[in-house]
């Protein structure tokens, strides 16, 4: 279950190395995956903004169990995973990271892309 803490670790940790750069640099954005209801929620700050890391603050209170008067998530649906989203497609923390390694980047100026594999 995401909470503050582990939310705030796995992102210092994404940071140091360079995780996040290199699913960003391949499309994926920060999101969040309620397995009971199979909905993606986008990673946003509390104002609504979508945001470069994982953040609870900016999810909607379905999923939240308990948020402060400040608007900080302190509790969210033990349901709730973090990951990445990408075309519309949910991928675990250790998808995304698997498909950046075996994923060919293309040339610079060239268009061809091959579809990732079975994950």
């Amino acid at each position: 279950m995401p909470n503050p803490a582990r939310i705030t670790a796995k992102n210092a940790e994404d940071a140091i190395t360079g995780a996040a750069r290199t699913v960003g640099g391949l499309g994926f954005s920060p999101a969040f995956l309620d397995c009971a209801t199979m909905r993606i929620y986008p990673s946003r700050f509390a104002d609504g903004t979508l945001a470069p890391c994982h953040c609870l603050d900016g999810l909607p209170d379905e999923v939240v169990i308990h948020r402060l008067h400040s608007g900080r998530v302190v509790l969210a649906k033990a349901t709730l995973i973090s990951g990445f989203e990408r075309a519309g497609f949910f991928y675990t923390r250790t998808a995304a990271a698997r498909a950046c390694e075996q994923w060919p980047v293309a040339s610079p100026g060239s268009r061809e892309r091959r579809p990732p594999p079975e994950c």
